[in-house]
């Protein structure tokens, strides 16, 4: 009997899955290589790439797209290109010369004090395997039948799009972070998926069969047959009993037909937060009423200038083009955080920088309220601080309607600052709804980083951002405005029941979660979530809280 090795990696997409282990190795070894040589195989990737965003786009997969023409960019950089064919020419290896001009400019860009540029230095060493491979004339294995588990020393988000419909269950990537395209891409697609694993795993051989945990952060290659039979309970509620077990611990089949409701009758609305197409298909095949959360920065992470009104037409065509008839809040642009474009870098950020440019904001309105026109519209504003910037986004909002001749869609704020949800009350008299970002509140509150490997959504059970979430519902309650929750906890096991039992009656969560938590939703009992909201805003941390929650 084979033992099972296992390894650890940082998750940074969760999810399990299990199936074989693959590995798009397509170098052949180091040949001899001419200086055009070299400059055809930047050219022929270049290209490759170029043709494969564009099919993406067709298909409305614009964010995909983008990751993918990014690559295409500097697969054709000068910078990158000129000094590997410049050292062949003095008669270096050429291999060796792809490698170190790879290696510099990646490592230039990785010392970048903006961590989202610094990311993309990943991008550089990716492009340059690539051009080895294109280099070496090596065609990749195919993938083995059936699911499998790519691993790579960098997993290429180019890899996970070309395979996610061959049989990719999930990736593992030596290198990289949860900021990293590929980690993007596992996200949006539903993949589970580990980033810095550890570098061992790249000498266990293709074709063994192995367990991808993407939540506990572990690889089991060679696992027991109750280890990959446990894997087909993994949908499961992971706790049993309590305010959201059910008698067998097993999920229902199948989409909810209709808004789920708890074990005692309450109506959830449950929607899906999203940048592309694919996930918007994915999350409304899951049960999805609409979409709650329109991330609308991600397509321009990478920009050198405000996005005009064409470029925000293309990147929300093929998503709002899939809600005739449905919800849709879509997001003001939140260049903040780590979501810095390079053109930003070093000045104004987020929704300061927007206001301040009221171009820009007008084409960013006026595309959304053209895309939009068929759907059931609201505008949502992030970051918001002030009373006085939903007055400045309300007259432009009002402005552009007038110009497209369109109607004036209802109006909402994120609320995701300490500040503002202590004023909540005095923010609805001037707000059509709320929305709750955890994540940014709960790392504000608990003085985390969103970066810092600590920060996870069941913080957000801590009582101090519990007792802040109380406050938005109960100031909505008050005022009869519309609150939800759209941050990672609205998805997190331990912070679910806690939501509900504190009034929150919609929710939006990632699209490949949807299904999951609308099987948790219908397993819950909203008056034993009360008891428990109550008693987790007494707990001493959010530890204790989610032990109230699991072992009431």
């Amino acid at each position: 009997m084979t033992r099972s090795s296992r390894y650890r990696g940082r998750p940074v997409s969760e999810g399990v899955a299990a199936g074989k282990l693959y590995r798009r190795d397509t170098r052949a070894g180091r040949h001899p290589a001419t200086p055009d040589e070299v400059a055809a195989a930047f050219a022929a990737v270049a290209e490759e790439r170029s043709a494969l965003a564009q099919r993406l786009r067709d298909d409305g997969r614009g964010d995909e797209a983008d990751i993918v023409a990014v690559s295409a960019l500097i697969a054709a950089d000068p910078v990158l290109v000129d000094p590997a064919v410049a050292a062949v020419t003095e008669g270096a290896d050429a291999a060796a010369a792809i490698e170190r001009s790879a290696a510099a400019q990646a490592d230039a860009i990785a010392a970048l004090a903006n961590p989202d540029l610094s990311a993309r230095a990943e991008d550089v060493r990716q492009v340059g395997s690539a051009v080895l491979a294109r280099l070496a004339g090596g065609a990749a294995a195919p993938p083995p039948a059936g699911d499998f588990i790519l691993v790579q020393r960098e997993v290429d988000p180019v890899d996970l799009i070309r395979l996610a419909d061959s049989g990719l269950a999930g990736a593992v990537s030596v290198s990289g972070g949860a900021s990293s395209h590929a980690a993007i891409i596992a996200r949006g697609l539903g993949l589970p998926m580990l980033a810095g694993a550890d570098p061992e795993v790249l000498t266990v051989p293709a074709g063994r069969q192995a367990i991808l945990d993407g939540t506990g952060g572990r690889l089991i290659v060679d696992p027991s047959s109750q280890e990959l039979a446990a894997v087909a309970r993994s949908a499961a509620p992971p706790w049993t009993g309590g305010a959201m077990g059910t008698a067998d611990g097993v999920p229902g089949p199948g989409a909810p037909i209709g808004p789920p409701r708890t074990a005692d009758g309450q109506e959830i609305t449950l929607l899906c937060n999203v940048a592309s197409a694919t996930e918007t298909r994915l999350g409304l095949a899951a049960g999805a009423a609409g979409v709650g959360l329109l991330r609308t920065e991600i397509p321009f992470h990478g920009a050198m200038a405000w996005p005009a009104e064409a470029d925000h037409r293309a990147a929300l065509d093929p998503v709002l083009g899939l809600l005739t008839g449905r919800p849709a809040v879509v997001r003001l642009l939140d260049f903040s955080g780590d979501k810095i474009p390079p053109f930003l870098t070093g000045g104004q950020a987020g929704l300061a920088a927007l206001l301040s440019n009221p171009r820009a904001l007008g084409d960013q309105l006026r595309a959304v309220l053209r895309s939009g026109r068929e759907t059931r519209l609201s505008l949502m504003v992030p970051m918001v601080s002030t009373v006085d910037e939903m007055a400045q986004v309300r007259s432009a909002l009002a402005e552009a309607a007038a110009e497209v001749g369109a109607d004036t869609p209802e109006l909402g704020m994120m609320v995701e600052l300490a500040a503002t949800a202590s004023a909540a009350g005095a923010f609805a008299r001037a707000s059509g709804f709320f929305s709750i970002g955890t994540n940014d509140l709960t790392s504000q509150v608990l003085g985390l980083d969103r970066a810092d490997p600590a920060m996870r959504p069941a913080l957000a059970a801590d009582p101090r951002v519990l007792a802040l979430i109380a406050r938005v519902v109960q100031a909505a309650a008050a005022t009869g405005v519309d609150v939800s929750v759209c941050g990672d906890a609205a998805a997190d096991p331990a912070v679910l029941p806690l939501l509900i039992g504190l009034g929150v009656r919609k929710l939006s969560v990632g699209a490949a979660r949807v299904r999951q938590v609308a099987e948790w939703i219908t397993a819950a009992d909203s008056t034993v979530c009360a008891a428990l909201a109550c008693q987790a805003l007494q707990a001493a941390g959010p530890e204790q809280a989610q032990v109230r929650v699991e072992t009431p």
